[in-house]
């Protein structure tokens, strides 16, 4: 593996999971626009999120 091709992997290893986390931080900032309370219901819905993503990887 060359150098340039580690770096196009790491920088689309970043980007992937800075768009995950933008997408957790927009659903907390749109609920607590909305109610104005913080629900912390967020990190179980991505946990099974992120289980059934899993799951459904090691059928393939």
């Amino acid at each position: 593996m060359t150098a340039l091709q580690l770096f196009l992997q790491q920088l689309l290893n970043g980007l992937t999971l800075g768009a995950i986390y933008a997408l957790i931080a927009l659903g907390y900032t749109m609920i607590y626009g909305v109610v104005q309370l913080i629900k912390f219901a967020h990190g179980e819905v991505f946990m099974v999120g992120a289980y059934l993503a899993l799951s459904v990887i090691l059928l393939l």
